[in-house]
């Protein structure tokens, strides 16, 4: 079962990674990729939670596929940082269209937490 030091240990590495990529990616303003980095933060953690509080080993078990050997648990980490930062995005800047920037923002996210979760823990 995965530990809570691992659990916080990728989650801050994802939010961190996620900062980068959005800016690498041609976001300029702060609070996007705050507001980005701070849902690639909290929702592999709540993700995690859930697992680690179910106590759902077979989510962890890694696909037999040596380039890309991604799990459950890898892939509920992205899909939860994609919806959570929509949501984090539609609450707390509500002028911004639900449009491009929003689900692109999103999907960078979403996919550094997946690829965290793959390959760095």
């Amino acid at each position: 079962m995965i530990e809570w030091g691992t659990i916080l240990y990728g989650a801050m590495l994802s939010a961190l990674l996620a900062a980068v990529a959005l800016v690498a990616t041609g976001e300029r303003r702060r609070f996007i990729v705050g507001v980005g980095a701070l849902s690639t933060l909290i929702a592999p953690i709540a993700w995690n939670a859930i697992l680690r509080a179910t106590h759902a080993r077979q989510f962890f078990t890694d696909a037999p596929i040596a380039v890309l050997p991604a799990s459950w648990q890898d892939t509920g980490s992205g899909v939860f940082t994609l919806a959570v930062t929509c949501l984090l995005l539609a609450a707390v800047v509500p002028h911004e269209p639900l449009g491009r920037a929003v689900l692109r923002t999103a999907f960078v996210c979403g996919l550094i937490a997946f690829l965290v979760d793959v390959y760095l823990y």
